[in-house]
């Protein structure tokens, strides 16, 4: 499934109406929630039948398109089976008991309820809430897509505008020649990450960038009025500024995990727990600004579209361990620079990342 992203142009009585839908959306999801915390709803048939039901009791809800209802009731039923997915797979700490939605920031549509333009430049909502058309502005091509492939439409509030996220059912493929290289990775803090070549990449922290103006925005919505249209403005000046780090972050790692993948045949890489990283509060914002997990999902995203092989390995001494004899040598995190009896001499990133290499030829030899 290919998710191509475009930014919608229109009225302001037509982003009303989106505001409108996107309250709607909320509203049948909580009402979802409720249902099965009352024992009144066990599975997502009975959800989606009472999608129905409250159209029927509430107007608003019944100017929302029928099969819109019913992603909603979707969205509650998936926090319902992975809070019992959590349950079953006996996780510590909380399980993730579904809450009920304070801020809704999308409406999904399904296969009706839209309708697009012949030359892909509009699109136009055809439900009761009164949306209309809207002009689409993207660097995406849909030409290449037939209607049919289009599954769902996705409208997506965000602090610079509304966005229409088109979800079509392809597979995204590219055939490269191969490289006959192995790399391995390990990420860090002073290094965004070294490879077992020895190249570092230079950690960016766009949030320790941009912290001046992030304080400065926090401080204006803070001295504004609760409830105000000055304390919206401020809300949404304070929401650009985090959009804008969020951006540049995937930016950073899409840009980074595609370059690493057409350059080898085989990417390994540490499987680490973030969540449990974070709650070092000394240590947690930086890790947080470096947005490791996000590289490792566009690693194995471009993996799939390439090709190529990547390879998830346990952290556990993998900076303690020498990559040359296999000797623990401890050390606490601010000693930089691995040091071994038999004569090794490395810095700490770079010894972590041959024992990822070397993980992935051992496994290549033994398999």
């Amino acid at each position: 499934m290919l998710v191509f992203e475009f930014k919608t142009y229109g009225k302001a009585l037509q982003f009303q109406a989106i505001n409108e839908a996107i309250r709607t959306t909320q509203f049948i999801r909580n009402k979802a929630i409720r249902l099965w915390m009352d024992g009144q709803a066990s599975s997502w048939i009975e959800l989606s039948r009472h999608c129905a039901l409250l159209a029927a009791l509430f107007p608003f809800a019944n100017k929302l398109n029928s099969m819109a209802r019913q992603a909603a009731a979707e969205r509650a039923w998936a926090a319902i089976s992975r809070f019992y997915d959590n349950c079953k797979k006996k996780i510590s700490g909380k399980k993730g008991f579904p809450q009920f939605q304070k801020d809704c920031r999308s409406v999904e549509y399904k296969s009706s309820g839209w309708k697009l333009a012949d030359n892909r430049k509009s699109i136009t909502f055809t439900d009761k809430n009164g949306i209309g058309k809207l002009k689409l502005k993207g660097t995406r091509d849909l030409h290449f897509y037939q209607i049919n492939q289009i599954k769902r439409v996705r409208l997506v509030k965000r602090a610079d505008g509304v966005y229409a996220q088109f979800c079509v059912d392809a597979n995204r493929t590219e055939n490269t020649q191969p490289t006959h290289q192995t790399v391995g990775l390990d990420v860090g803090l002073e290094s965004f990450y070294t490879d077992s070549l020895g190249n570092k990449v230079e950690n960016p922290r766009f949030s320790r960038t941009l912290v001046r103006k992030m304080k400065r925005s926090q401080r204006l919505v803070s001295r504004k009025v609760k409830g105000s249209s000055n304390r919206r403005k401020a809300r949404n000046i304070l929401g650009r500024v985090h959009l804008k780090i969020s951006r540049q972050r995937k930016d950073h790692a899409l840009i980074l995990a595609r370059c690493v993948i057409t350059s080898n045949d085989v990417v390994v890489y540490e499987d680490l727990r973030i969540k449990n990283m974070v709650k070092n509060h000394c240590l947690a914002k930086s890790i947080n600004d470096a947005g490791w997990y996000q590289f490792r999902v566009w690693l194995e995203y471009f993996g799939k579209v390439f090709k190529r092989i990547t390879i998830a390995v346990n952290p556990s001494y993998t900076s303690q361990e020498c990559s040359n004899c296999g000797v623990i040598v401890k050390k606490s995190l601010s000693t930089r620079t691995h040091v071994c009896q038999c004569g090794c001499n490395l810095d700490r990133d770079h010894n972590a990342s041959l024992k990822c290499d070397s993980f992935s030829r051992n496994r290549a030899i033994g398999g």
